[in-house]
């Protein structure tokens, strides 16, 4: 899995390997200089023996500002450079993951939880872009430190080398020890946080139904305890690391001590010169920061690699509903005809036919009602028609092409589905009728809502056609909302309309004068579910479904004249209207 997760990295990094190139060389170059400073120092402080004027220090001083100077411009670009990488790599795969996220079953996306994937679209690839910058330019640094350091150190006093360095082990086995607690303490935080998140975006989506059953004493105590998690997650990793640095700080003292003590003995036998111990002492502060620094960058490496799996197992996953290899495109223009032929469909996690060996035709131009008991499949086959769930081959056509062979794009521009909540979205109700159309004139968007009948709500409304709607339509009624997505349907140049249930919070009589306005003036073919029978009972045929098949069928007079479901159905709605109009 190492392997895998090794070559996902080089694949990530593979568009960068210039700047990744010219970012190690800068990083071979400050490492060069990073040894030759202190071997200047040395140099002057020896030199300082034999007498000095004060143009030698000048001078000398100068050179070390120089040397410094250059060293810290090309330290910086190396870093910018890294981490740009790091960055260009974030931007990148945010925008894969979000492509690729909206090519999904909408029921895969709703299994995971928008907090979990808005958590791995944030928290993850802030963690993959550490390991891609910060942990590549610590690696890399640690590495070259040690190359051209310890050499420089065993030159001077291999003895002190030793003495100095032998505390290096201890320090690394404390950040391993430290850093592997931290990396499960932050995976919490990561967690709770992903928890908070997913609480505050369903109540915020849900804030009606919080309101109208008085649970917001419940969803405070939800949210009091999540946050709760939160934050004695958040604070078991600041205490971890607040114990951490000082421990540090503490062992990287006890190497300067010991360099210091045994170099005095050697100062004193005059096997080292000043210089040279000021040189080590240099050379030892050098290598304690990207020595302790190696714990931590491991830890987010190995953090970095596990969010890094977080993102590919969302990259990975292929949606069940996608375009054949040999998809075709529609050559003809369509005239709206659809036909089911022995259609059958079962969800995965049931072994029960949702739909059985359904049945019918209907022609261009025609309107038919789909009505049945609660349960009994009509929305199951809205969601067929437009491949929002599989269907086998040779089950549902559109003219003469078998649904299952048609590119999606094509097929579902070809069919407007209007759920009973059509989504709509926080902006105008200009820019979510055009949603469909983005490019449609103002114009085309007046007629689309007149023919809805919400020109008359609109013109209630302050602001008009650029009110805005509120998140999910929040400030519209639910009758306006279903009116404003059927509107987005007839801007769309599609010659099918499904309804799904889409006019139930509409009057009957409203609802069967669109249906008229559908029919005369876009010419369209409509297939309207519905509980509402007065409402079918003005299309110009009606299938009644039950227990997943079509029990009956005909006009709305042929069927309340004989006994069956449709007609039981109709004394129904008849005899609570009488109930109703009686209040």
């Amino acid at each position: 899995m190492a392997a895998l997760r090794l070559d996902l990295i080089k694949n990530y990094l593979r568009p960068h390997k210039k700047e990744l190139i010219i970012g190690a060389i800068c990083l071979i170059f400050v490492n060069i200089l990073s040894v030759a400073i202190p071997m200047e120092v040395r140099n002057i402080i020896d030199d300082l023996k034999s007498g000095f004027t004060f143009s030698d220090v000048l001078n000398k001083s100068t050179w070390l500002i120089l040397l410094a100077t250059v060293m810290g411009g090309v330290r910086l670009l190396s870093r910018q450079l890294v981490f740009g990488v790091g960055r260009q790599v974030e931007v990148s795969l945010r925008q894969k993951l979000f492509d690729h996220m909206l090519g999904q079953d909408p029921e895969w996306v709703q299994s995971i939880g928008t907090g979990e994937v808005i958590t791995r679209a944030t928290s993850d690839l802030e963690n993959i872009r550490r390991l891609l910058g910060f942990t590549i330019l610590s690696l890399t640094n640690t590495l070259l430190a040690y190359t051209f350091t310890l050499p420089a150190m065993l030159a001077i006093d291999p003895l002190l080398t030793i003495f100095a360095i032998s505390i290096y082990p201890i320090l690394l086995a404390t950040v391993g020890l430290f850093g592997g607690r931290m990396v499960k303490q932050r995976k919490k935080q990561q967690q709770a946080l992903s928890a908070l998140s997913e609480l505050i975006q369903e109540d915020l989506s849900g804030i009606s139904a919080i309101k109208i059953y008085g649970q917001e004493e419940a969803e405070q105590s939800a949210f009091k305890k999540l946050n709760t998690k939160y934050r004695d997650s958040a604070i078991n990793l600041a205490r971890t690391a607040s114990t951490l640095f000082p421990l540090l700080q503490g062992l990287s003292s006890i190497s300067l001590l010991l360099l210091i003590s045994i170099g005095s003995g050697q100062l004193r036998k005059e096997s080292l010169t000043v210089g040279g111990l000021v040189a080590l002492i240099l050379y030892v502060e050098r290598l304690v920061f990207p020595t302790a620094l190696l714990g931590f960058t491991l830890n987010t490496f190995q953090l970095g690699q596990v969010s890094l799996e977080r993102v590919e197992e969302i990259l990975n996953n292929e949606p069940k509903i996608q375009d054949k290899k040999e998809a075709i495109n529609i050559s003809k223009p369509i005239v709206g005809k659809l036909e089911a032929r022995c259609l059958s469909i079962n969800y995965s996690d049931s072994s029960r036919n949702i739909l059985k060996n359904l049945s019918f035709k209907i022609n261009a131009g025609e309107i038919v009602a789909l009505v049945g008991p609660v349960g009994c499949g009509k929305t199951t086959l809205a969601r067929a028609l437009g491949r929002m769930i599989n269907v086998e081959p040779g089950s549902l056509f559109l003219d003469d092409y078998d649904i299952t062979n048609l590119k999606l794009k094509q097929l579902r521009s070809v069919i407007a589905l209007v759920p009973q909540e059509g989504y709509l979205f926080t902006e105008t109700l200009t820019e979510n009728i055009r949603y469909g159309n983005p490019k449609a004139s103002i114009s085309k968007v007046q007629e689309s809502a007149y023919e809805a009948r919400m020109s008359d709500d609109i013109k209630g409304f302050p602001d008009g056609f650029n009110t805005l709607v509120g998140e999910r339509g929040i400030t519209l009624s639910g009758g306006q909302r279903q009116r404003t997505a059927l509107s987005r349907a007839l801007l769309v140049d599609s010659k099918i309309i499904v309804l799904d249930d889409a006019l139930a919070s509409v009057d009957n009589k409203t609802a069967a004068a669109i249906l008229q306005t559908i029919k005369n003036q876009f010419n369209k073919t409509v297939l309207m579910i519905s509980h509402q029978l007065s409402a079918a009972a003005s299309c110009d045929r009606i299938l009644v479904m039950n227990e997943g098949e079509i029990v009956q069928e005909g006009s709305h007079q042929s069927l309340i004249n004989k006994d069956g479901i449709y007609k039981s159905m109709w004394e129904r709605e008849k005899a609570k209207e009488k109930i109703n109009s009686n209040d």
